[in-house]
């Protein structure tokens, strides 16, 4: 008889545990029109089918200037693999510094101008760097906000890269809602 009752406890604590779990969905990445220093129109619509990494960021940001030569080595070495980085300067004075900052630097990654509406389409970037992670379906995956290491990155973006798109649902190989962090 007391089998049983323990039995039954833990099928009651199991149930409800289950009934607790909270299940997380990736919310679609706002879309957005802007220049990029070539004065080209570029959308993060352009990018569906590709995992991105959307970088918010400054020429006066002294952590974004530690990820820079990270976000180019990631360029370079998943560019094949349906991969883009895709920066978004808040700079105040436009193109006229950051046209100067991305020549010098050699970025190999296009890089667009930004300002608070873009940022509060993105649910408010306050604080630089903000880096998001977009998945194949246009949803963010994951949210950064601040300096994080390289090798964070680099494990999300081939996470990223491994997963496949069923029917508008990215599924990760640890599971269709393994996200790290959403915003």
């Amino acid at each position: 008889m007391m089998s049983s009752l323990k039995i039954l406890a833990v099928a009651v604590l199991a149930i409800g545990l289950a009934g607790c779990a909270k299940k997380e969905v990736a919310k679609p990445g706002p879309d957005f029109s802007l220049k990029d220093s070539n004065g080209q129109n570029v959308k993060l619509s352009d990018y569906r089918g590709q995992v991105v990494l959307l970088n918010f960021w400054a020429t006066w940001c002294g952590p974004c200037k530690v990820e820079i030569p990270w976000f180019i080595d990631f360029q370079r070495k998943y560019k094949d693999q349906k991969f883009a980085v895709l920066g978004v300067s808040m700079d105040d004075d436009g193109w006229d510094g950051v046209r100067k900052y991305i020549g010098e630097h050699k970025f190999n990654y296009r890089v667009v101008i930004g300002d608070d509406l873009t940022g509060k389409q993105f649910g408010g970037v306050e604080d630089l760097p903000t880096t998001f992670l977009i998945d194949r379906t246009g949803h963010v995956a994951i949210k950064h906000v601040g300096l994080v290491s390289k090798e964070i990155y680099e494990g999300e973006i081939q996470e990223q890269l491994k997963s496949r798109v069923i029917t508008g649902m990215t599924v990760t190989p640890a599971g269709p809602f393994a996200f790290a962090k959403l915003p």
